[in-house]
């Protein structure tokens, strides 16, 4: 089995998150069941079929998040000056071809969201950033063809 990365407050936002699905999610769903099948004839009502889809999206999400917690490893981030890219630190970048800086903190898969600077350790960009140093230059292969960028900082 697999572990998969994550901090230890990304854990307790899924853990919430289950919890969120079990507790208020789902009986929600149930209850809107009942009214769609109170209102007849199942078979032409919208209202049921659509609360029915809603019940497969919750209960895969349920099996999803369970399955995700099972595997979770909490890594520790360590405090301190990075002299390497690790897990959980934070990375300034400069793209050698546009000049841009970026910001990005590497975290699990779970955690990850790109527009708030936060990518995961898995992605193409986060695979060859760990182990790197400040000045290092690394290379990745993206659909818009390869980009090269410069570590300026670890955070």
């Amino acid at each position: 089995m697999d572990r998969i990365p994550i901090t230890r407050e990304g854990l307790e936002n899924l853990k919430t998150e289950l919890k969120q699905m079990e507790s208020v999610e789902r009986p929600q769903n149930i209850r809107a069941i009942e009214e769609a099948r109170a209102h007849g004839d199942i078979s032409e009502n919208a209202e049921y079929h659509a609360a029915k889809e809603r019940q497969s999206f919750i209960d895969g999400k349920i099996s999803e998040l369970k399955s995700v917690i099972g595997k979770s490893e909490v890594i520790e981030m360590e405090d301190g000056p990075a002299d390497r890219v690790v897990f959980g630190r934070t990375v300034i970048l400069c793209n050698l071809d546009t000049d841009e800086e970026m910001r990005y903190q590497l975290l699990g898969p779970y955690e990850s969201e790109p527009e708030k600077g936060r990518i995961s350790v898995h992605s193409p960009l986060g695979q060859v950033l760990i182990g790197k140093e400040v000045g290092d230059e690394v290379k990745v292969k993206t659909p818009g063809g390869i980009q090269e960028y410069e570590i300026l900082d670890i955070l």
